[in-house]
């Protein structure tokens, strides 16, 4: 047996932007110029996409991928960010965007996510690839594997920086994909939205290659990049009042254009569109546990995920709980025990397991005689 309640009131949007001066009603139409553009929530909701999938040299966006691999060889533990890193002959002969490394020049681990994150520089970017995988290839070889993990179908990386070479190719959508895994180091943040700094004493200066850090409200990141080939293309980042959104765009005509087309799709993004992440309209009560050393169980909703959904159905949103009547003992902490499904319409937009949020053991032999008789010593009380 099992037992059902349903909150037919509108969810209460916990999450909401609005980036610019549009509001939803009077949003302008999406006219984006790049031949290649996608705008995706972190969840990988896609808000709106143009030839998303096709495969074009991305410059050094590139380098989302080698920061990605950088945070989390930190968070393995494989690697700290007081690391002194080394530069060898291979990194410092890296041409384009670079801080002009010299062989044997020493930094540490976050001087160089510095560097790579603020000026693109692919002299850092290549010797942080070799300290962390002993050469360029091998760490190309790391790339390639995380992309496939992350579901990047149309990407293949031949350098750890970006500079043109035949097959170094990705997407719009990939790289939103692996942005999005990339800013859930939130510490990427930062570097990616340092303006100006300096290194080597203050001797030489870095400035932000993404220009929109200053211009557009919001802006957390994440990656320019630029060469004759490629064109001018940029994964941003931008989160206001709890949402978060990543727009690509490859192959622009301009950096003008790059930074018109970013901005039109966060404005669109942030003028249509709200994070919810749902919550029980009421406390999740206790189950019964039958045979147990408690007579009850308390439960836990899993984690739920931020959905992003349009402003004209964020306010008809319901939540339909199912629990189970009871439960024979033991229970086990992180035992499912019911659900919560997000319903628009008869639309499922999620569903998110209710788990036991500890352990009930079985009361045993003598438990159950004692359960047994307390019951019998209550009926007899009772009696006249």
């Amino acid at each position: 047996m099992k037992r059902f309640f349903c909150a037919l009131t509108a969810l209460c949007v916990l999450m909401a932007s609005v980036c610019t001066v549009w509001g939803a009603e009077d949003a302008a139409p999406l006219s984006i110029s790049s031949p290649s553009a996608v705008l995706m929530h972190p969840s990988g909701t896609v808000l709106y996409e143009k030839d998303a999938h096709r495969p074009l040299p991305p410059a050094s966006v590139t380098k989302v991928m080698t920061l990605l691999l950088i945070m989390e060889a930190i968070e393995a533990g494989r690697l700290s960010y007081d690391d002194v890193v080394t530069a060898s002959a291979h990194a410092s002969s890296m041409g384009g965007s670079q801080i002009w490394l010299k062989e044997g020049e020493q930094f540490t681990v976050s001087e160089m996510i510095k560097c790579i994150a603020v000026a693109s520089a692919n002299d850092c970017a290549v010797a942080m690839a070799e300290h962390i995988a002993g050469s360029e290839e091998a760490f190309v070889e790391a790339m390639n594997r995380r992309a496939q993990e992350l579901g990047m179908q149309n990407t293949h990386f031949v350098n750890a920086c970006g500079l043109d070479a035949e097959g170094h190719v990705s997407t719009a959508y990939d790289i939103a994909l692996m942005s999005a895994e990339l800013i859930k180091h939130k510490k990427i943040f930062e570097y990616t939205t340092i303006w100006q700094d300096t290194i080597r004493d203050g001797a030489f200066t870095l400035t932000n290659t993404n220009r929109l850090i200053r211009t557009c409200e919001g802006m957390t990141g994440l990656k320019t990049g630029s060469t004759s080939v490629a064109g001018f293309c940029l994964s941003a980042t931008a989160e206001r009042d709890g949402l978060e959104l990543i727009a690509v765009v490859m192959k622009a005509e301009n950096s003008a254009k790059r930074s018109a087309d970013i901005t039109a799709m966060l404005n669109y993004g942030f003028a249509n569109f709200v994070g919810v992440t749902p919550t029980p309209d009421r406390p999740l009560m206790p189950v019964p546990v039958v045979l147990g050393k408690k007579p009850s169980v308390e439960l836990a909703l899993e984690p739920v995920q931020t959905m992003v959904l349009e402003k004209t159905l964020a306010g008809n949103i319901e939540k339909v709980i199912e629990l189970e009547e009871s439960l024979p003992a033991p229970v086990s902490q992180g035992q499912t025990v019911g659900t919560m499904t997000v319903m628009s319409g008869d639309r499922v937009l999620q569903s998110v397991n209710i788990v036991a949020a500890e352990d009930v053991p079985f009361t045993g032999f003598w438990g159950v005689f004692l359960q047994m008789l307390r019951g019998v010593c209550m009926r007899s009380g009772g009696e006249t």
